[in-house]
């Protein structure tokens, strides 16, 4: 079947609110691991991943970091009382102003973001305000709006003292977990929902594959031989984003940036363009670089390259068109190191709206870490892609998988257990 025709009904299953984990397990790798492999499922303890990899192999995680992306205003009241006015919740989902990650967290006194804005109707217009407390001194924040967007609102932010944003959203901000939590964020959530090994702030969600990894399972990885690559990609709102729409092809994804350094790249050569990857978010970044590759290759062919990365953004379904040529893994990345080495880039950041769908041929992952997503996702879509792929001798179910995990107690969704995914 054509991608873009594909049912969305056809992905649902039952998930008890029961099987759903609203919390972590006190301890990250004590979580169950199902292992599927050639269409055979076992499961072992999380902690014991490594013996399940090939020695030598690559793995890649994403180092993304949650941001504090939830903020708070009281709108004032018109009327001289004690009672606070109206609740506006203002959630960041990506900068505008500047539009680079780490340079509009470094700015000081203004910036500007695309957000979500909850209770909008009652703030029509004007400033909000609110007092923060920064080292024992006062800060003012205030909230604008300037702009749209889509859907979303372009907010700038203002504020007195010589802070940095990320310093004032550290101050004020509430982590975000995801909403079929059903709950508040809690204080632990602040370290659980978080991976040991995060660095580069810019998510509103995390890469909850990587929830599992300590340090000792790291130290195991290395022992055993598997060596370890990070590149980024900045988790948006929209990996909440249910597919609404009956057939995928009327389903918009929404663009995650990424960030991966030319010696990744170098890396991912050095083993013949494969690699394990740890969670979706790996797993989109390491199949844009594909069509990131194919872009350069065609662009310094025809004299059209410029250097802004941005030139290499993955459309949604350029991985099925007919005008995408074919090529080797190798060559693809080749191309891209070419296009990095040209314009003397260090770091290629651009961005992907890349949907992962059955009828897709996957191009650099050879195995995937992954928990167990919601019915009728675009994420379980990437797992039925990836358990029965064209050409290969065994074309799997991803039934198989989530009937095995609902019967023998596995926990759901971003804080519950995990899979190990061999086609």
């Amino acid at each position: 079947m054509e991608p873009k025709h594909i049912h969305i009904r056809d992905y649902n299953y039952h998930l008890p609110d029961d099987r759903i984990a609203k919390y972590p397990l006190p301890q990250r790798d004590s979580s169950k691991l199902l292992i599927y492999r050639h269409g055979n499922i076992t499961q072992d303890v999380f902690r014991n991943i490594p013996d399940h990899l090939p020695k030598g192999a690559l793995m890649v995680f994403n180092n993304t970091k949650v941001i504090r992306a939830r903020l708070h205003f009281h709108k004032e009241t018109a009327t001289d009382t004690c009672q606070p006015g109206a609740l506006i919740e203002i959630f960041l989902l990506e900068p505008a102003l500047p539009a680079e990650y780490q340079e509009n967290f470094s700015c000081r006194g203004k910036c500007q973001w695309y957000c979500l804005v909850g209770n909008s109707k009652k703030w029509k217009q004007g400033l909000l305000n609110r007092t923060l407390s920064i080292d024992g001194k006062d800060t003012i924040l205030s909230a604008e709006r300037i702009g749209t967007n889509g859907t979303s609102q372009v907010i700038q932010f203002t504020w007195n003292g010589d802070h940095t944003w990320s310093e004032i959203i550290e101050a004020c901000g509430e982590l975000p977990i995801p909403p079929y939590l059903n709950r508040k964020t809690e204080a632990s959530d602040l370290q659980t929902y978080q991976t040991v090994y995060s660095k580069i702030k810019g998510s509103v969600a995390a890469p909850t594959a990587g929830l599992h990894f300590t340090p000792q399972v790291l130290d195991a990885l290395d022992a055993h031989d598997i060596e370890r690559e990070e590149v980024t990609l900045h988790v948006g709102a929209g990996t909440f984003k249910p597919v609404k729409s009956e057939e995928i092809g009327d389903h918009d994804m929404h663009t995650e940036h990424i960030a991966v350094q030319r010696e990744s790249v170098r890396k991912l050569l050095a083993h013949d363009a494969r690699a394990i990857a740890v969670g979706t978010t790996s797993v989109r970044t390491l199949e844009s670089l594909y069509y990131m590759g194919v872009t350069a290759r065609q662009l310094m062919l025809s004299g059209k390259a410029t250097g802004d990365a941005g030139e290499l953004h993955v459309p949604q379904w350029m991985p099925y068109s007919d005008g995408t040529p074919a090529i080797p893994a190798t060559e693809a990345l080749t191309s891209l190191l070419g296009y990095m080495d040209r314009f003397d880039l260090d770091v290629l950041q651009s961005s992907t709206r890349i949907i992962i769908a059955p009828g897709y041929d996957y191009k650099i992952v050879q195995m995937m870490v992954t928990n167990f997503h919601q019915p009728q996702s675009t994420l379980l879509l990437l797992v039925s892609a990836f358990i029965n792929q064209p050409g290969r001798d065994y074309s799997g179910d991803w039934h198989t998988i989530y009937d095995y995990a609902l019967a023998h107690d596995f926990r759901f969704l971003s804080y519950g257990d995990s899979s190990l995914l061999i086609p």
